[in-house]
């Protein structure tokens, strides 16, 4: 979702500018798979009953509280982004949920604000393609883990070369930033999304760069015909 200030700085502004519309837009973009794949990532977080959470780039908050959902409010939920529009509004979704699980807080996923061994599992959900230093940032989510700890990375994805790759493709460059543009009233985030689809690594790649990172037992699960793809990693 949101990334670090100090590698685009305009980035910080245009989720400011269309958080208001940010979470409509993506239950209208993704045929609300957006949701099922947050379900499906919590679905396979193995913590304690009393597990302490970091959700980095957290935006209004969804991942957070389905984690409190399905883990139960027992388990802590620290949510971190560097967009104040967004944590704004996820503030107001977790009083409404009434919430006292989930504490929310800025910062920069280079420079996690945490001491070593802080947490039983770290999620990201499409955050991870802003970061340029994705190295730096998957070790810094590595020392913020406690031993066993697990790594969910959820992100976007080209599908492989088929007939669904090439209507994909004409929705998510042409249609997306269209109607992106106008509901978010923002000339360029939805043009900038499928741009930063189209960079990031593909499936091997990023599954070495979490083993560089420090990560064993690294797996991939694609979702939704490869649309999507659930990154896991294990703290050894």
């Amino acid at each position: 979702m949101s990334m670090e200030s100090r590698e685009l700085p305009f980035v910080r502004e245009m989720f400011d500018s269309i958080a208001p519309r940010y979470d409509l837009l993506n239950r209208l973009l993704s045929l609300r798979q957006d949701v099922v794949w947050r379900k499906k990532m919590v679905s396979v977080m193995a913590i304690p009953s009393n597990g302490r959470v970091l959700d980095v780039a957290c935006g209004t908050g969804d991942v957070a509280l389905e984690i409190s959902r399905q883990k139960g409010p027992q388990v802590k939920v620290t949510g971190l982004d560097f967009s104040p529009g967004m944590l704004r509004l996820a503030r107001k979704k977790i009083r409404r949920n009434q919430n006292t699980a989930i504490s929310l807080m800025a910062g920069d996923a280079l420079a996690l604000p945490f001491g070593q061994a802080s947490f039983h599992a770290v999620t990201v959900a499409f955050g991870i393609r802003n970061i340029q230093d994705k190295v730096g940032a998957l070790r810094a989510f590595y020392e913020s883990l406690m031993p066993g700890g697990m790594l969910l990375v959820l992100e976007l994805a080209t599908p492989k070369k088929t007939r669904l790759r090439d209507a994909y493709l004409a929705y998510f460059q042409k249609v997306l930033p269209t109607i992106g543009r106008l509901f978010s009233k923002h000339r360029f985030a939805y043009s900038y999304l499928p741009e930063s689809v189209s960079r990031f690594p593909a499936i091997d790649v990023f599954m070495t760069i979490m083993e560089q990172a420090g990560f064993s037992h690294v797996t991939c699960r694609r979702m939704t015909l490869g649309i999507a793809n659930l990154f896991v990693g294990v703290k050894p």
